[in-house]
């Protein structure tokens, strides 16, 4: 019997943002090999519009710093392209409710909290106590193709990872300050900061990684043409 498809189906199924990770570090060979598998994703005319920033150590630890003194200061937020919708509404409005309030409730978070909401924010900027953070951005005359294209890279690296008993957290959040990271990874002003994700070994201990969301049930967003 082939193991290969279930593989990669719990590879896949298992896979969720993790917010709470070990301190234990993560071999640079092993990152290279997940960055290796990723970078097989196709694009259009193969053109590979990713470009990857790997922080751990002492840069790593400047950069939460950096990010968290900004939170702190209730610096703006300048993320440079729109992520979400400009108006919400129904369904995607009520997911993302029952996302955060189902996060924050776990968490002990009552719905008005700004200061303790405000705290589980800036856990971003320590990436979740992640010994590494991938940094990712894109030059800035790339079209929606490779957005698109980016995001099945970004898919292979939290699914290749987790083939290799690791976790992730993708984080839009690490984005919302991109003069900062420039600055600390000198990463030139014709790239933009897409997002980033933390990498690392779960902590099992953490509660906040007991919260599994929700998924659309299939036949609620696929229609079948057989006819």
């Amino acid at each position: 019997m082939n193991d290969a498809p279930h593989a990669v189906e719990q590879a896949i199924v298992s896979r969720q943002s993790i917010r709470g990770f070990l301190p234990r570090p993560v071999p640079t060979a092993l990152i290279r090999r997940i960055l290796d598998a990723a970078a097989r994703a196709p694009s259009g005319s193969n053109i590979q519009p990713w470009k990857v920033h790997v922080v751990t150590g002492a840069r790593r630890d400047a950069l939460s710093q950096a990010l968290l003194q900004a939170h702190a200061r209730h610096e703006p937020e300048r993320r440079e392209y729109q992520y979400y919708p400009v108006n919400w509404r129904s369904p995607y409005l009520d997911r993302r409710r029952e996302t955060g309030w189902g996060l924050y409730s776990l968490l002990g978070i009552q719905k008005g909290d700004r200061e303790a909401s405000s705290q589980q924010h800036a856990r971003n900027y320590v990436f979740f106590d992640a010994p590494c953070v991938l940094l990712f951005t894109i030059d800035n005359d790339m079209d929606k193709g490779s957005w698109l294209d980016y995001g099945m890279f970004l898919q292979n690296i939290m699914i290749m990872a987790r083939g290799c008993g690791l976790d992730t957290c993708p984080q839009a959040a690490l984005a919302n300050y991109p003069d900062i990271i420039k600055q600390q990874l000198g990463i030139p002003d014709d790239q933009i900061v897409v997002c980033g994700i933390s990498l690392g070994y779960q902590d099992p201990d953490e509660p906040v990684n007991q919260y599994r969301t929700t998924r659309v049930p299939v036949d609620e967003f696929t229609v079948f043409h057989d006819g």
